[in-house]
């Protein structure tokens, strides 16, 4: 069976979101929302970032302006932020088989995705690059919510590349 790159960054991002996801559900529920004022004020603001971000790019790579977007994912940053664990797993879930089927039906991957960055300017990127962004972003911030789940007293999961290649 031929590897394809793209998919399989992306089958890791989703993989390690519900290995996170399930890591918080085994937590206190009080957790979820605890303010701690490091970065994100809380899990549920990071995890519902993650989200949001990953439902941006992907509008972007179906043609979709980065303005366009962004206003979308600020219209539901509070409801998303205010949602309980079981509800955005649920959300991502549905979100994750959306995203993994727009990318099995594209041809080419390295098609060209135009990026009108309202800070940054254009840029000129592509399918698999978008992808990877997704994926890099969503490792970042799941670190972020390692960190404040030690910061709460509890151990985190691991859910880097490696144990996904071991584990898929």
């Amino acid at each position: 069976m031929k590897k394809n790159p793209t998919l399989d960054m992306y089958d890791y991002n989703v993989w390690a979101n519900k290995e996170m996801i399930n890591r918080i559900k085994s937590l206190p529920k009080d957790l979820y929302h605890h303010d701690i004022n490091v970065g994100f004020s809380s899990v549920s603001e990071v995890l519902s970032h993650i989200y949001l971000v990953e439902q941006t790019w992907f509008d972007i790579m179906k043609g979709q302006t980065m303005n366009a977007a962004m206003t979308t994912a600020n219209q539901l940053k509070e409801q998303f932020e205010a949602k309980e664990i079981e509800e955005i797993e649920a959300l991502y879930d549905d979100l994750s088989l959306k995203h993994r089927a727009f990318l099995v039906d594209q041809e080419d991957r390295d098609q060209g995705v135009l990026v009108d960055n309202p800070y940054a300017g254009p840029l000129e990127t592509s399918i698999y690059e978008s992808v990877l962004h997704v994926v890099t972003h969503g490792s970042y911030h799941r670190g972020n919510i390692a960190t404040k789940i030690r910061q709460q007293g509890h151990p985190s999961v691991m859910q880097d590349y490696g144990l996904y290649l071991y584990k898929r």
